[in-house]
């Protein structure tokens, strides 16, 4: 029979489900009923299920408070057809957006789970909550007549990135009764998601932010007039600054918080900067350091054209409400990537920076970033520095790199709490000499974990003589781990920045990506210096295409052990890694402009280990393209080098040479032989 000519039971699907509520006691409420104005704005304010403005109403909702006094939003959605419970993709997770990060309406429309996870999602996006119960329940009348049912559970929480995991089994919905919800809570933070599949849902997430970061820009770009480009920049800093929010102590800002007054101090850049300066406040970040952030942004929050208003608005209402509804829930749901790279990313590319040609700023991928920090053996007791921060990437990734280690070797709840601190504030320091980009910076370690304290905004040559920027002021930072994407401009395509940093240190290794140039006579003299006091142990030769649409320089990447004069006789690792493994794309509309096409994670993972272990851990690479020979140190201009082609040839050379002729003669011979045969028979 037709699905049109099967009526749905929703209705008493509806009933039933509410009947257990009932029976449990819980105060539940219907879809027009108010719950908690916090949540009800949030459906309101979230695109509905069929992609227009107003509210999304969920058939049932709850509010339930566990034995840790924390409450958690309960959304639930009903159907009425056998088949709609719920819409997966190919990796069994709820499809809602498309791989353009456009929602799927149909699908949030027409099952039950992905409608619910919309909902959740929305209180995710535009809320303090950050854990969420979505229950989807579908229903139908088997050919007897009775009532059939079945329930999906799902975990929608900032540590499995808002996409939703599902629960378990259930039959009924007494897991929500008071008797039962500290274990089903329980059970729910219990789900572990494996790690390949955490590493898939990631990018995903980070593809989705770049969909996102890409339409606000065009957005801004083309339809908010007379806004500078750091003021673009300072905008969506002190955005993001003001809505993250401090639980149980500073409020996040929401949009209906900026009135678009026209009073004296009451304007929206006055609220706005309020809000900054109780979140720095709490933060407890160095008194230099915040007046610092909140003399930069006040001059863009306060000023007077944006604050202007007009129909009943303000320029600045505006452009935080872009901010927010774009970008809100992927600062929220924590993602571990170099969020304001991507961010600074897409500002280069639909705007540019005016000193772009200058400073020449190109910024790390996050996966070659890992690369940088691994091969600088970076692990939880390194001290990590970078002399050309950018919007510190590299930092971020050696922050994550640390916090891993000591997670994986702690034993301690509160030992590693500690230690977790002691990374954010003590063991990274950044310098960047350029405003515009070091307020990035601050605000990526901010989203990443506030591991700010150190990023300094100085001139790493001319103006840094190796000490703390913040705390232990006197103190060296006693710097054993070096990462470093120099602008290319500076002095020996910026070797200079390597040899000041490697000479203020006393051990340590260092990775670097650099222009090929570098290595091929530019940096000549600084190879020389460098190689009197440090040894060089690897020269990567990286994709022509690694920063395709940002810059076409050949790269490499130099590893070198610290403090240890580099001898003729030193080993040097040449690795050809043009071929990573992924195959990259420049085109502005596409789906993913970076796909793992050759068992790229493999490669680089290979890469570390034949930088520290040698050829026994040859697998994806071959001799061909991994060669262990040596430099010159007093040459400087030999560090490119490539496996040597042998072009003598050898008696097996000839041997074969002579088969492969023999048998095309044969060959030629039978032909001929058959082709005589054939014309006899005629």
């Amino acid at each position: 029979m037709a699905k049109k000519n099967i009526q749905s039971v929703e209705p008493q699907v509806a009933d039933l489900a509410n009947s257990w509520m009932r029976g449990y006691g819980l105060d539940y409420k219907l879809e027009q009923e108010h719950i908690n104005s916090e949540i009800d704005k949030a459906l309101e304010e979230y695109y509905t299920k069929n992609g227009g403005s107003g509210r999304n109403r969920p058939d049932a909702k709850l509010l339930l408070k566990n034995n840790q006094d924390r409450w958690f939003p309960v959304l639930i959605e009903y159907k009425g057809y056998q088949d709609k419970l719920e819409k997966l993709d190919e990796h069994g997770i709820v499809e809602n957006k498309n791989a353009k990060n456009e929602p799927l309406f149909n699908n949030i429309n027409s099952y039950a789970v992905n409608g619910a996870i919309h909902y959740a999602n929305a209180v995710i996006h535009h809320t303090s909550f950050s854990d969420i119960i979505a229950i989807g329940m579908t229903g139908w009348k088997d050919e007897s007549g009775l009532l059939r049912y079945k329930i999906g559970v799902y975990y929608v929480s900032k540590v499995n990135y808002g996409v939703g995991q599902r629960i378990g089994e259930f039959s009924d919905l007494s897991f929500l009764s008071p008797n039962n919800f500290d274990a089903f809570i329980e059970q729910a933070e219990n789900l572990n998601l494996p790690q390949e599949e955490r590493e898939r849902i990631k990018e995903q997430r980070e593809r989705e932010i770049s969909f996102s970061l890409m339409r606000l820009n065009n957005d801004i770009y083309n339809n908010e007039k007379n806004l500078g480009e750091d003021e673009r920049v300072y905008l969506v800093a002190a955005s993001i600054i003001a809505t993250i929010g401090i639980p149980k102590y500073v409020p996040s800002l929401k949009k209906e918080d900026l009135k678009s007054s026209s009073e004296f101090g009451n304007t929206d850049g006055d609220i706005i900067l309020r809000k900054i300066k109780a979140f720095l406040e709490y933060k407890q970040l160095p008194s230099d350091k915040k007046e610092f952030i909140i003399r930069t942004l006040q001059n863009t929050l306060t000023n007077e054209n944006i604050n202007r208003v007009e129909n009943g608005e303000t320029q600045l209402k505006r452009v935080f409400s872009k901010i927010v509804d774009d970008l809100g829930i992927y600062y929220k749901i924590g993602l571990t990537t170099d969020f304001t790279g991507k961010l600074f990313n897409e500002m280069y590319n639909w705007m540019g920076f005016s000193q772009d040609k200058l400073n020449d700023v190109v910024l790390t991928p996050s996966y070659v970033a890992t690369l940088l920090v691994r091969l600088a053996r970076v692990n939880q007791d390194s001290y990590v520095w970078d002399f050309a921060t950018g919007s510190a990437g590299l930092l971020v990734a050696a922050m994550n790199e640390m916090l891993a280690d000591a997670r994986k070797k702690s034993t301690s709840p509160d030992l590693l709490l500690e230690k977790e601190q002691q990374i954010k504030a003590e063991q990274l320091l950044g310098l960047e000499v350029l405003p515009g980009i070091y307020m990035l910076a601050i605000l990526n370690m901010i989203l990443m974990g506030d591991g700010s304290s150190n990023i300094l905004n100085k001139d790493s040559l001319n103006n840094f003589d190796g000490k703390y920027g913040f705390g232990p002021t006197s103190r060296l930072f006693p710097a054993n781990a070096f990462v470093l994407n120099p602008p290319y401009s500076a002095e020996g395509n910026g070797m200079i920045f390597v040899e000041k940093a490697l000479n203020m240190m006393k051990r340590g290794y260092a990775a670097i990506i650099i222009q090929a140039s570098a290595g091929n006579g530019k940096a000549k003299e600084f190879n020389i210096r460098i190689l009197k006091r440090h040894t060089l142990l690897a020269s990567i030769k990286m994709p022509n295409d690694l920063f395709i649409g940002k810059s076409s320089v050949q790269t490499y990447i130099y590893v070198f052990r610290v403090n240890e004069p580099h001898e003729a006789r030193e080993s040097v690792k040449f690795i050809d890694f043009s071929n990573d493994g992924y195959t990259r794309t420049n085109r502005k509309k596409a789906s993913n402009n970076l796909k793992d096409t050759g068992n790229a994670k493999e490669r680089y993972e290979e890469i570390v280990n034949l930088v520290r272990f040698g050829a026994s851990h040859l697998n994806y690479l071959t001799n061909k393209e991994y060669y262990e020979g040596h430099i010159d140190p007093s040459n400087g201009c030999d560090w490119n080098q490539s496996a040597p082609v042998d072009i003598v040839p050898t008696i097996a050379d000839f041997h074969k040479t002579v088969s492969d002729y023999l048998a095309w003669r044969v060959g030629e011979i039978l032909k001929q032989q058959s082709q005589e045969e054939c014309l006899g028979k005629f």
